[in-house]
């Protein structure tokens, strides 16, 4: 899984999604978008609404630099 910046997250491969009710939910691609800002009509999908709200996130800190 990939947290894209300001959307959703990408998920690939051959993973089951389950809904709140523990049933699996369909898929059609092998790579879904899954959304993140809470707001998307189609959840637990992304529909681009993260867009139209002005969804940000918080980058990502630098990595540690190792010795």
């Amino acid at each position: 899984m990939v947290a894209y910046p300001d959307g959703p997250f990408l998920l690939r491969g051959d993973v089951a999604v389950l809904g709140p009710d523990g049933q699996e939910l369909p898929r059609r691609r092998r790579t879904v978008a899954l959304c993140r800002c809470g707001k998307s009509m189609l959840k637990p999908y992304c529909d681009g609404t993260h867009k139209i709200i002005g969804f940000r996130t918080e980058p990502e800190p630098p990595a540690e630099p190792t010795a």
